[in-house]
């Protein structure tokens, strides 16, 4: 064989391989689970199919998205949708669907079952403790179970599943945030937060064991944002009896809360790291990868600073809990790439970015995510450069 076909053939496997794993060389596609941070179309779906409206469905959200508004709690991409970018895989698309579609050609590179306001817990676990969920009951429970009733029309016999699931990067969260965000509006007792930990991490851990099984071996389990440097929870939260933090202007108890819920869930994958040493079992530090962000909110050109909302009303963080991001009474800046806060709950998309490389393309990852697959690529256009 002369030097030209042993070339010629050479680039053509390449050129497989990339259609395999997309751009990256690591993952085939992207198999998520999660809330309102990773969901990219499916409450939007399911009110469709419901005929159910929600504020967080229509304009102004999605404003700076190519296509308007998707679904999507922000004005624009979120962290799932610059990992996508990252790795040369197409943007997730949602699970739910009004119309019947081909899942083995829709879902080939990536499904997505998370849903907005979605809790780790099931709906009927929370209510008995007084806890009811406005949104939806598509608790990571049901989202799973979508997961596996749908596997087989993705990618067939079992073989072929787990190897579809072998070569995907699974997200399983961030989820578990609004199991705490109900109760903490209702305003219910911190011990009764404290009690709910141990049962939403168990339900997490549950489902990673069982995609572990099923042959998963990248998994990416976020944790909790520092909720206390929310405008919607400074705003429904603070007063004079709080504690701040002098240096952010947060919410030290609900960010000692959120500390507490990762520190439990890091030593419950220590602990599945140990029995499965072969499985990337990755800790996403979602936390300190945003606190870097409101630590130092103008090196990374949020000049606005970082705790009014962009999308709200009036008062010291732009946010009115009875006149959410959406209603007419509402007002939208006009900058929004200022604000690392959307509408009092959901960052903007140019907080997500950053976020997003600092986890993927820094050390916020337990282990570090760019060591396991050195191949992907983050771009971050003019200021968002910032150093991570």
């Amino acid at each position: 064989m002369t030097c030209f076909p042993r070339l010629l053939v050479t680039l053509l496997l390449l050129c497989c391989v990339g259609r395999l794993y997309g751009n990256n060389g690591c993952y085939k596609s992207i198999i998520s689970f999660g809330d309102s941070l990773a969901d990219t179309g499916n409450l939007k779906q399911l009110s469709k199919i419901r005929n159910r409206e929600f504020l967080v469905l229509l304009p102004p959200y999605g404003e700076s998205f190519l296509d308007g508004s998707t679904g999507r709690c922000s004005n624009g991409r979120l962290i799932i949708d610059f990992l996508a970018e990252s790795l040369g895989l197409p943007l997730v698309p949602p699970y739910v669907h009004e119309k019947k579609i081909d899942n083995a050609v829709a879902f080939a590179q990536g499904v997505n079952y998370a849903v907005a306001g979605a809790t780790a817990l099931n709906s009927s676990v929370l209510a008995a403790r007084g806890i009811l969920n406005p949104l939806t009951n598509a608790s990571l429970e049901v989202q799973f179970e979508w997961f596996k009733r749908s596997l087989p029309s993705i990618c067939g016999n079992t073989s072929d599943c787990k190897n579809y699931i072998g070569h995907s990067l699974i997200l399983v969260g961030e989820i578990g945030g609004n199991d705490y965000n109900y109760p903490i509006l209702y305003r219910l007792p911190v011990d009764e937060l404290n009690s709910l930990v141990p049962l939403v991490i168990d339900t997490i851990i549950s489902v990673v064991n069982e995609l572990i099984e099923m042959g998963a071996r990248t998994l990416v389990i976020p944790g909790n944002f520092p909720v206390g440097c929310l405008s919607s929870y400074l705003t429904a939260c603070g007063s004079e009896k709080e504690e701040y933090d002098p240096a952010t202007g947060c919410l030290v108890r609900l960010n000692e809360f959120a500390e507490y819920h990762n520190d439990v869930l890091q030593t419950k994958l220590n602990q599945i790291r140990e029995i499965h040493p072969n499985v990337n079992v990755i800790y996403a530090d979602y936390y300190n990868a945003a606190m870097k962000i409101y630590r130092s909110p103008d090196k990374f050109g949020f000049t606005n600073g970082a705790l009014k909302a962009c999308c709200g009303g009036e008062g010291p963080y732009n946010m009115n809990l009875t006149a959410l991001c959406g209603d007419e009474s509402t007002t939208v800046c006009d900058q929004p790439d200022t604000y690392v806060c959307w509408d009092g709950i959901h960052l903007t998309e140019a907080a997500y970015k950053i976020i997003a490389k600092n986890l993927y393309h820094g050390p916020y990852t337990t282990p570090e995510f760019n060591s396991l697959c050195p191949a992907s690529t983050f771009q971050l256009e003019g200021r968002l450069s910032s150093s991570i």
